[in-house]
């Protein structure tokens, strides 16, 4: 019988949420329930997500559309995460983004100084920073300028280094890692991550919440980032077996996340029972 003591006095839950609660449209049953009835356990919960082709904002939207309860402070992206990486390492910096009109507004809405517009366009030669997001909206003009500055020694920084962002039906999308492998290859730069499984994603969240690390509980679909950001900051590991991973790459894993579930819907009998 597994012993789930460490994850019932977990008081912070972060969800990933493609392949965790919902894939496309399509939420997973159980899900909404368990985000319902987490206050009434005494527990906190953040939807945390690598995913920066949207806007904290847009995922308010899309998450109350789709039923689940959310407020602000419910909600925790790389791109986020990006925007107060940008301000502590890069104050003032001039910043290319090539990423979503979405990830555009969210690092404005830190005051980071992009040199170029919502699309992508710029005549700027001086840049210290390239960006480089999910970007749903990539055309090559992009590709070219932020190789441009990267060959010239911009800093190298990427929202997440998600290889594919899941789809219904078994499809994928070439999520920020994919794009990342191209400019590396044609820069020989190498980026710096920030999205999971840098630890300082629930390190940011520790100090926000006042809730220590090892009492905090990361739940996804995926052992390299999801369980990962978990091991390399001291907090407990739920991976859920609805999304991207299965029984063969879990054996085939170095690390083990701390809990192995089918889907959300047992992490809420855990927690109740």
């Amino acid at each position: 019988m597994n012993d789930y003591t460490a994850l019932r006095s977990c008081e912070l839950f972060l969800f990933d949420m493609d392949g965790t609660l919902y894939l496309g449209d399509e939420v997973y049953d159980g899900a909404i329930a368990l985000m319902e009835d987490l206050p009434r356990l005494g527990k906190k919960y953040i939807y945390l997500t690598n995913n920066s082709s949207r806007a904290g904002e847009d995922y308010i939207h899309r998450l109350r559309r789709l039923g689940f309860p959310c407020e602000a402070e419910n909600v925790f992206t790389s791109g986020m995460a990006t925007g107060q990486y940008l301000n502590q390492h890069h104050p003032g910096a001039k910043v290319y983004l090539a990423g979503t009109r979405a990830f555009y507004r969210e690092l404005t809405s830190y005051g980071i100084d992009l040199v170029n517009d919502e699309l992508g366009h710029t005549e700027a030669e001086d840049v210290d920073v390239v960006v480089q997001g999910f970007d749903t909206e990539l055309v090559y003009e992009k590709l070219d300028r932020a190789v441009h500055y990267l060959r010239r020694g911009a800093a190298f920084i990427a929202a997440n280094p998600d290889w594919v962002c899941p789809m219904p039906r078994g499809e994928v999308l070439p999520d920020c890692g994919s794009i990342c492998a191209l400019l590396k290859a044609s820069s020989g730069r190498e980026p710096t991550f920030i999205g999971k499984p840098n630890r300082n994603m629930i390190d940011v969240i520790a100090a926000m919440t006042g809730i220590p690390n090892e009492k905090i509980c990361a739940v996804g679909d995926r052992i390299y980032t999801d369980i990962a950001v978990a091991q390399n900051a001291g907090s407990v590991s739920v991976l859920v077996m609805s999304g991207e991973t299965d029984e063969a790459i879990l054996a085939a894993a170095e690390r083990k996340p701390d809990y192995v579930l089918p889907s959300v819907k047992e992490l809420h009998e855990v927690l109740r029972s």
